[in-house]
């Protein structure tokens, strides 16, 4: 009888060890996705991220004024900006700076009277003056200049972005199937754009006992993954959620799909950012209770 209690006791522990670790109670996993937040979190600091958005300013063919002067036509944030700083020339797939003297416009440690800060091709030219940055974005067929304020208040305001528990039942194994033949399927983004995006093939998977279907995008060796599913409406970012993963080694068809490390657009931070947004295809049916929750309202 002891033996027999042992042995049940025994089973016990073992199914509790493997129901703890299933649901995500495993220390180096978690110490994993927290390391993640926090480095997802540090990117949204950054120079180069999106809580220093200041502005989005559409070229129109020829000259732009710019500066904080209400004449402009773009006109940039008062108290950050001399009221003339120049004009961007928007010519034939170019865009060129011409800069007032007295502005102090900058591209690196060169003070800039007149420069092409953008070619098809070549990474735009990033100018500063003062606490603003500034460079060339291209959506389409429309050319944008993309404003940062390395000042800005939302630096400051930002306490962090709340998370679902991480619980590695959200870890789930999917299956590449791919296409019979290349394929891209269409992106829409907030401006009403579409492109044409490559995909590999459809990632099978299973959730709460049934099966789910997400079609990724090709970005190098990883996948990009748009996803909208039943928390949109109140929990998490209205439009949906960002996801990568691994693609499959050579001779697999398997994919990891961690939803503990879905993460808000950048227009859940911004209104100026072009977010795209998931396809038709990528909106799942079922609660994905896992990853960031909403932000703010962000984009409208």
């Amino acid at each position: 009888m002891l033996q027999s209690n042992i042995y049940k006791t025994g089973l016990w522990v073992i199914a509790v060890a493997l129901l703890s670790f299933s649901y995500g109670t495993d220390p180096k996993y978690i110490e994993e996705i927290k390391n993640w937040q926090k480095e997802r979190v540090e990117s949204l600091k950054k120079e180069d991220g999106w809580l220093n958005l200041a502005g989005l300013y559409w070229l129109r063919p020829g000259s732009n004024t710019f500066g904080a002067d209400a004449g402009n036509q773009l006109v940039f944030p008062k108290g950050k900006s001399a009221a003339q700083l120049g004009r961007l020339i928007l010519e034939n797939g170019e865009v060129w700076v011409e800069s007032k003297t007295e502005a102090e416009v900058w591209q690196g440690e060169n003070r800039v009277e007149k420069l092409k800060i953008f070619s098809p091709g070549n990474a735009p030219l990033v100018l500063r003056h003062g606490s603003l940055r500034w460079f060339v974005i291209k959506r389409g067929e429309k050319y944008g200049i993309r404003l940062r304020d390395l000042e800005h208040p939302n630096l400051s305001h930002f306490t962090g972005i709340e998370s679902y528990p991480i619980d590695a039942k959200w870890k789930v194994e999917a299956k590449l199937e791919k296409f019979p033949e290349e394929k891209k399927i269409a992106i829409t983004d907030v401006l009403g754009q579409t492109s044409m995006q490559p995909s590999s093939g459809a990632l099978v998977f299973t959730l709460k006992g049934k099966t789910y279907r997400l079609d990724p995008i090709d970005e190098g060796d990883q996948f990009f993954i748009l996803f909208g599913d039943k928390t949109n409406a109140k929990h998490t970012y209205q439009s949906g959620r960002f996801l990568y993963a691994q693609k499959p080694a050579a001779g697999s068809n398997t994919v990891i799909l961690d939803f503990n490390k879905a993460y808000n657009p950048p227009c859940a931070f911004t209104e100026f950012a072009t977010c795209p947004l998931p396809p038709a295809q990528n909106v799942l049916n079922v609660a994905v209770q896992a990853g960031e929750k909403r932000y703010g309202e962000g984009h409208p």
